[in-house]
């Protein structure tokens, strides 16, 4: 699957249904040797689209459980 495929999806904790942000607005962590995707780091945006500065999500790759047409939905493990 490429990143574009991704891009645009809602993220959604199956935990408690809420919405983390969207794929496409993310940092990535890659693996330097085998160029995988280790993780997803994804502002947390607050009223209005405004950004509480240094506050985000990071949603390990691992955590995914299924990736659908519209979002993708993850069970952190904390």
């Amino acid at each position: 699957m490429r990143y574009r495929e991704l891009s645009g999806k809602e993220i959604v904790d199956v935990r408690n249904g809420s919405r983390l942000g969207m794929l496409g607005q993310t940092d990535l962590e890659l693996n330097e040797k085998t160029g995988e995707i280790e993780s997803f780091i994804v502002p947390n945006y607050k009223w209005f689209g405004m950004k509480k500065e240094g506050d985000q999500v990071r949603m390990d790759w691992k955590d995914i459980k299924k990736i659908g047409d519209d979002m993708i939905i993850i069970d952190p493990k904390k």
